[in-house]
């Protein structure tokens, strides 16, 4: 059984996605520890990269900051161990295929496995490129998270077929960032992912409002929320945690 399971045995999964180092490692820290406290059931966090595709400007804008800050993937993994010393849920890492090769792919997963992270997310990697990973992700103990986008259509069967840790549906065109309505037809590849797979699945980008979380969380067994935090990250900076805790706690009582 994944340890990513266990984030989707309290009824229904909020997922968190956080930019390490924006605006700095310590308010990282304190934001991820406020969003557990406040009822996040997994944390994602971003490892920033100089050119994140499938991201929208609030991410990206992160990213940058963060960069400029002087965040490394190494000051990455050691946020990870503060973390662990005290934060039981699930974590897993999303960035860029880049990101593990220039670090080096065994080194980089290889860490992952020892400093508690339990999953991976690299959304520019495609399904028929992802043995250059899985073989090492298997090694180490670490999920290769899938992703499935709206284009995916007759892919979708054979890719939550091979899925681990949890689905992670893309619920609208484009890149990340919030939406005021989400108008793509989720009803009906939730169904095809159920079909293949048991695993759970999880429906991220554009998703702000507690009304969007509830609608969402009704179809799939968790919703993931990223730009609207950063926002809060970007408006308040050190001072942010606080309003994270209380937009995360508000996002799980609506699902």
């Amino acid at each position: 059984m994944s340890k990513i399971g266990k984030a989707f045995e309290n009824g229904k999964a909020f997922i968190a996605f956080i930019t390490c180092g924006d605006p700095d490692v310590a308010t990282t820290a304190a934001s991820v520890r406020a969003a557990v406290e406040n009822g996040a059931d997994l944390i994602e966090l971003g490892i920033p990269f100089s050119d994140p595709t499938a991201e929208g400007p609030v991410i990206q804008g992160a990213n940058l900051r963060a960069l400029t800050g002087g965040i490394t993937t190494d000051k990455v993994f050691d946020l990870v161990r503060d973390l662990r010393r005290d934060v039981a849920v699930p974590m897993v890492f999303m960035t860029y295929a880049n990101v593990v090769f220039s670090y080096g792919a065994e080194k980089f997963i290889s860490i992952c496995g020892d400093i508690g992270i339990d999953g991976l997310i690299l959304p520019d990697l495609p399904f028929e490129e992802k043995d250059e990973f899985l073989p090492l992700c298997r090694k180490y103990g670490v999920d290769l998270i899938s992703l499935i986008a709206p284009t995916s259509k007759d892919r979708i069967s054979m890719i939550a077929g091979e899925a681990e840790g949890f689905v992670y549906i893309v619920s609208s065109m484009g890149v990340t960032g919030e939406r005021s309505r989400i108008t793509t037809d989720l009803a009906s590849i939730v169904k095809v992912v159920r079909e293949n797979t048991d695993i759970p699945c999880a429906i991220g980008f554009g998703i702000s409002t507690p009304e969007q979380a509830r609608e969402m969380a009704q179809l799939s067994d968790g919703v993931i929320v990223g730009s609207a935090i950063i926002r809060l990250l970007e408006r308040f900076g050190s001072d942010a945690p606080a309003h994270i805790g209380a937009y995360v706690k508000s996002m799980k009582d609506a699902i």
